[in-house]
C-alpha cells in the first residue's frame, strides 16, 4: 500500500511538468514577439540552465560531458527545432496529433535500452491517447504537409530517445544538477541556430520579459527538474503518457482565457485522454 501511495505521489508530481508545458502556447502567443521560435527556445533553455549551474556549482566530468550534450540535443535543441518546424508547416491540431505517438515510441525504446516488458495495456493506452488528442485538437479537413509530418515524427522520436536515455544514464549527482547540465547544453546548441537562421530580437517589452521569465524559470527550470526527477522514479512509458496533459491544458486555457468554444468531440477527447493516462499508469502496477 505504501509503495503504491509513493508511486501515485511521484506520478502526480511528474504530471505537473507536462501540465505546465500546456501553457507554453498561450504565453508564447500573448507575451512574446512573433517569428523568433529559435531565439525563444534558446532563451528558454540557456539562461535557466546557467542559473541552475550557478546554484549547484558542479560541472559534468568525463563521459558526462558528451552525454549531457546528447541529452540536451534530444530533449531540447533538436526536439524544439522539429516542434517549431512542425508547428509552422501544419495546423496545430495535426502537429499535436503527430507528436502524440511519442508514448508508443517510448515503449519500444524502453524494451530496447532498458529491457522493460511490453505491456499490452500500455500500448492500448497509447493508441487511446492519440485518439483523444485528435478529438481534442484536430480540426475537420486539416491539411497535411509531408515535411511538417516528418518534422513532427522526428521531434517525437527525439523526445522519446531523450526520455529513455535520461532514465538509462543516471549520473551520481542530484536531479537539479542533471537538469542544469541538460538545459545549458541544449541552450548552447540552440544559440548558433538562432543567430544564423533568424534576425536579431527587437527591444523587449515588459510583457516579453515577463513571458520569457515564465518560460525559463517555470516552463523550463522547474518543469524539467520535475520531469527528470520523475524519470528516475517511474517507468519512462508511464511518464511519457503524462505528456497527453499538455494539449488538455492548452485547450482548457484557450477556453478559459481566450474565449474559445468547446465542441462535444473535444469533451470526448478530454475523457479519452484522461482515461488513457489512467490506463497507462494502471499497466505499471504489479499484478
Amino acid at each position: 500500500m505504501k509503495k503504491n501511495t509513493t508511486y501515485a505521489a511521484d506520478v502526480l508530481v511528474t504530471a505537473l511538468a507536462p501540465a505546465i508545458w500546456g501553457t507554453t502556447y498561450f504565453v508564447t502567443t500573448e507575451f512574446l514577439p512573433h517569428g523568433y521560435p529559435f531565439h525563444v527556445a534558446m532563451l528558454r533553455a540557456l539562461p535557466a540552465g546557467v542559473l541552475l549551474l550557478l546554484f549547484v556549482r558542479r560541472l559534468p566530468q568525463g563521459i558526462w560531458w558528451p552525454r549531457s550534450f546528447i541529452l540536451g540535443a534530444l530533449n531540447f535543441s533538436f526536439f524544439w527545432a522539429m516542434l517549431f518546424v512542425s508547428a509552422y508547416r501544419l495546423p496545430g491540431g495535426v502537429a499535436a496529433t503527430v507528436g502524440a505517438v511519442q508514448p508508443l515510441i517510448v515503449i519500444g525504446l524502453s524494451r530496447l535500452f532498458l529491457a522493460a516488458p511490453v505491456r499490452p495495456l500500455a500500448i492500448a493506452a497509447g493508441f487511446l491517447g492519440i485518439v483523444g488528442v485528435a478529438l481534442l485538437v484536430l480540426a475537420p479537413g486539416a491539411a497535411l504537409d509531408g515535411i511538417g509530418v516528418a518534422a513532427g515524427l522526428a521531434g517525437a522520436v527525439s523526445m522519446a530517445f531523450g526520455t529513455v536515455l535520461t532514465r538509462k544514464w543516471r549520473p551520481p549527482v542530484s536531479n537539479l544538477t542533471f537538469t542544469a547540465w541538460q538545459l545549458t547544453a541544449g541552450g548552447i546548441l540552440l544559440l548558433p541556430v538562432a543567430c544564423f537562421l533568424e534576425p536579431a530580437l527587437p527591444t523587449p517589452t515588459a510583457a516579453n520579459i515577463l513571458g520569457m521569465a515564465y518560460l525559463g524559470l517555470i516552463g523550463a527550470a522547474l518543469t524539467y527538474f520535475l520531469w527528470f526527477r520523475g524519470l528516475a522514479r517511474i517507468e519512462p512509458s508511464a511518464a511519457a503518457s503524462l505528456g497527453f496533459l499538455s494539449p488538455v491544458v492548452a485547450t482548457l486555457l484557450g477556453w478559459l482565457a481566450l474565449g474559445q468554444s468547446l465542441a462535444p468531440a473535444q469533451i470526448a477527447g478530454f475523457v479519452a485522454v484522461l482515461f488513457s493516462i489512467w490506463l497507462s499508469q494502471r499497466s505499471q502496477l504489479p499484478r
